[in-house]
């Protein structure tokens, strides 16, 4: 299996509510502000045509589906407040302004722990929850990892009040299993929409810019503007995703497509538990790219293994760099692709063969910074091994 790639730029990936004014409200432009003409409506009932569905393979009903979680999903608003500085003739004064933004979340714990996205709540000053879209509940900001686009908050709330929704499995996640997703698009509260897996180990871009946001599931399930950071869930209501983005391809359409995103439960939950722990999260970084070892490519220029990872670049200063990881310095292109050869060739790693940059991906993610990896690789043809500690991947 090759390297992941969305049929889309980065650029024509959406976050469904970015603060600063990702959410279009009442004809509001795309990435614009609230008016403080919107009206936000409050429904609190299914949409009715989902009502109808029925489990493809069995499970909870829609309806069950919904008396089930709703309770435990919330509405994020988050509040930022930027400065203008004064024009340089001193004409205008310096200005003020105020900024709402709306997203989704869902009650982890009955602590008061909340889960959401990251770009949801980025650059608050306030962070506010709603369970009816009535009461507005004080959120304190427990930790955020702008690498993988989660957030948890927290709320002063009685355990009784609070109904923590039941995680999945992500990893068992299949293309056609039935999915549901409950959120506030466009700050209708609690919509219930329904569809199927799309598509599975899709990787899509974090809000930082640097890293990717691996296994993600793609739905076609109605996913919108408002929708960020809610439940994806199964069959039996179980979370095994977290809405985070839509593709509007080349349409330039604010509203859904069918083809969302969500952030796989196992990776939120992993981040959330290092949040909750440490009140941050911590990425292992090796610090190379690479290019895939193709048997044609083998052949054509006699390498020493048919598989495997040929070194393209190393970066300045990472594990690899300071073990000596060599990267390739001859430029050839095979099949319309372009590779660089007369580097380093990594057949394995902690004796675990890896032949695709996902199973490279994936070793490396299993060990947090500081942690030793020893990389078998071919070196101008003879085999060696190379022990490199592992970074701190850059935020």
């Amino acid at each position: 299996m090759g390297r992941t790639t969305l049929p889309l730029r980065a650029a024509e990936l959406l976050a469904t509510a970015v603060v600063g004014g990702a959410l279009a409200l009442g004809g509001a432009a795309l990435f614009g502000k609230l008016g403080t003409h919107t009206t936000v409506q409050q429904v609190t009932q299914p949409v009715r045509d989902v009502s109808q569905v029925r489990t493809l393979r069995g499970g909870l009903t829609p309806e069950q589906v919904y008396r089930q979680d709703a309770p435990g999903v919330v509405q994020i608003t988050a509040t930022s407040v930027t400065k203008t500085p004064a024009d340089p003739f001193n004409l205008f004064p310096p200005t003020t302004q105020t900024e709402e933004s709306l997203g989704s979340g869902f009650v982890l714990d009955k602590a008061g722990h909340i889960i959401t996205n990251e770009h949801v709540i980025a650059g608050a000053t306030k962070v506010q929850v709603s369970f009816s879209g009535q009461d507005q509940l004080p959120a304190k900001v427990i930790g955020k990892d702008p690498s993988t686009d989660v957030a948890v908050l927290k709320i002063d709330a009685h355990a009784r009040a609070l109904t923590p929704l039941p995680l999945g499995d992500s990893d068992t996640v299949q293309p056609g299993d039935t999915v549901y997703a409950i959120g506030n698009p466009f700050g209708y509260t609690r919509t219930l929409t329904a569809g199927i897996v799309s598509a599975v180990q899709r990787q899509i871009e974090a809000p930082n810019n640097v890293q990717t946001i691996d296994h993600a599931i793609q739905t076609d399930a109605a996913i919108n503007h408002g929708n960020s950071g809610g439940p994806l869930l199964d069959a039996d209501g179980r979370v095994i995703g977290v809405t985070s983005q839509i593709s509007t391809g080349n349409t330039g359409q604010q509203g859904n497509l069918g083809i969302g995103f969500a952030i796989p439960i196992n990776t939120v939950a992993n981040v959330a538990a290092q949040i909750l722990k440490n009140g941050k999260v911590e990425h292992a970084f090796l610090g190379i790219g690479v290019d895939q070892v193709t048997p044609q490519l083998a052949q054509l220029f006699n390498l020493p293994a048919s598989h495997g990872l040929l070194v393209r670049d190393v970066q300045a200063g990472s594990g690899a760099d300071k073990a000596g990881i060599r990267p390739g310095t001859t430029q050839v292109v095979v099949g319309g692709e372009t590779y660089q050869l007369g580097g380093d060739l990594i057949v394995a790693v902690d004796g675990k063969q890896v032949s695709t940059y996902e199973q490279l991906r994936d070793v490396v993610a299993a060990h947090k910074p500081g942690d030793k990896v020893q990389l078998q690789l071919y070196r101008h043809g003879k085999k060696t091994n190379v022990t490199v500690t592992l970074g701190n991947a850059p935020q």
